[in-house]
């Protein structure tokens, strides 16, 4: 029977019907992709339909994090984040604190921007870290100078984690307040928020902060006169904050004047640390820690660097 069925004479007979089942089987393959094709259409347009929704609805929600109206984005990246973290873990000793301070500070910083006059000056894991480093390094006392505030944010908002470490935080500002942001050699035109840098906008800012942003002493000036130092001078800080003039120059005279009003164990905080874009920083940093100081060096958290005061 096998040999029937192989022989050449079956198979010119059977052929016509062979090929009749081919054509059959090629229709149906035919149709079966065709459906095929018009499903995966179908879903192909389902799909990019879908993603059109999400991005129209993205986009609001990205106004909360992107640079729109304050120059910087504040959506970092997850390397960025756990380089901060483990920064301040090493200048403050505490990963698991760390963490959660960096988390808060966070949600601080993007709160503060909505509901404020103006920003934060400065990139975010700048500012989260020096949110967060404050209260860790647990200052000797609660007077805070901050030397150069733009809009006072960033004091309201070092005012509040102070606080969620149990501190009575009492804040001093030392800044020109001259209607934009000032720095020598440097063309800083119209803020990026197009609000004018004054009095009015700090105080409304620091509102957010409750009584102790209220209470906040406020010296209309610069930091290197001599009449505005003498009104300031009045007492020991457990945290100054050098953010003012951010050449060489200036850096150093706000060091040499720090020395003279921190407490023993003080924290004094140089704001944009090793930043490439203002070399004066570190300039007067190596400078004054060549003389006879009272401060150590206690390590860099994102472009900002810390010392202590010793007794």
């Amino acid at each position: 029977m096998r040999a029937l069925i192989t022989s050449k004479a079956a198979r010119r007979a059977l052929r016509p019907i062979v090929e009749l089942i081919d054509q059959r089987i090629e229709r149906q393959v035919r149709r079966a992709v065709g459906n095929t094709s018009t499903v995966r259409t179908s879903s192909d347009d389902a799909l990019r339909q879908e993603l059109k929704k999400l991005r129209n609805r993205q986009r609001p929600l990205e106004l909360f994090f992107d640079g729109t109206g304050r120059g910087a984005s504040r959506l970092p990246s997850a390397p960025h984040l756990n380089r901060t973290i483990d920064e301040l873990a090493q200048v403050a000793g505490d990963r698991d604190r760390a963490e959660r301070t960096v988390a808060q500070a966070f949600r601080l910083l993007i709160a503060l921007e909505a509901l404020g006059v103006g920003r934060i000056a400065g990139g975010t894991m700048n500012i989260v870290g020096k949110l967060s480093a404050v209260p860790l390094l647990d200052p000797p006392n609660d007077e805070i100078l901050e030397i150069g505030t733009l809009y006072g944010m960033f004091g309201a908002a070092l005012i509040r984690m102070m606080e969620r470490a149990g501190r009575d935080p009492r804040l001093t500002i030392v800044d020109p307040l001259a209607g934009t942001q000032l720095q020598p050699g440097a063309t800083m035109g119209d803020d990026v928020t197009g609000t004018p840098v004054r009095g009015a906008a700090v105080r409304t800012n620091l509102a957010l902060a409750g009584a102790a942003g209220a209470a906040t002493r406020i010296q209309q000036g610069f930091s290197e006169d001599p009449e505005v130092r003498l009104l300031v001078s009045d007492r020991a800080y457990g945290v100054i904050i050098v953010d003012g003039d951010h050449s060489a120059a200036g850096v150093l005279a706000d060091l040499e004047w720090a020395e003279r009003i921190v407490a023993p164990g003080g924290i004094v905080v140089l704001d944009d640390f090793g930043h490439p874009k203002w070399p004066g920083i570190k300039e007067a940093f190596e400078k004054h820690m060549a003389t006879e100081t009272r401060f150590t060096f206690l390590g860099q958290v994102a472009h900002s660097g810390y010392l202590r005061a010793s007794a």
